[in-house]
């Protein structure tokens, strides 16, 4: 009688293609987690000249950049000089301009300024205050940065006054 042959049914011949979905999945995990754990500063904007305008959110109108990102300030900065580098930069991305930054929809321009950070780049500035966008504001009209404490001093939205709102 003649023998056929069978294909295996060992199930080690459907491991690998297991294996590599279970290495992807762990690896699209990691991924993500790092990416919440260290944002980058691709948030920040690099205009050549920069707007900063008002938009309206839950706190009222207040500064934000040309996509509508609210604009905080720093209780830490002394003087027109940022003290937020490094780890703070990531979460509090400045606003960085290569030239003189616009005005636009209700700022005024007198107070829109520029104050070299301690890398060199210059960081918009409004009447004095420099100016950042915060990571986990992902949309117009968002304020989740207001209010809170962290590196060490507390964070605000601006009105087109220039004042805190706290």
């Amino acid at each position: 009688m003649p023998t056929t042959l069978q294909p295996a049914t060992d199930t080690a011949a459907a491991q690998p293609p297991r294996l590599i979905a279970s290495v992807a999945a762990v690896a699209a995990v990691l991924a993500a987690t790092l990416l919440l754990l260290h944002p980058t500063v691709v948030h920040a904007a690099r205009a050549t000249r920069p707007v900063v305008s008002t938009g309206k959110t839950s706190l009222g109108r207040v500064l934000v950049d040309a996509q509508g990102r609210t604009l905080y300030l720093f209780e830490k900065d002394r003087r027109g000089r940022s003290a937020c580098a490094g780890q703070c930069a990531r979460f509090w991305p400045p606003l960085i301009a290569t030239g003189k930054p616009r005005a636009a929809g209700g700022v005024k321009a007198s107070l829109l300024g520029t104050a070299k950070r301690a890398d060199g780049r210059l960081q918009v500035t409004y009447d004095r205050q420099p100016l950042y966008t915060f990571v986990k504001d992902t949309r117009r009209g968002q304020t989740k940065g207001q209010g809170v404490t962290a590196f060490g001093a507390p964070w605000y939205v601006l009105t087109p006054a220039g004042a805190a709102v706290r």
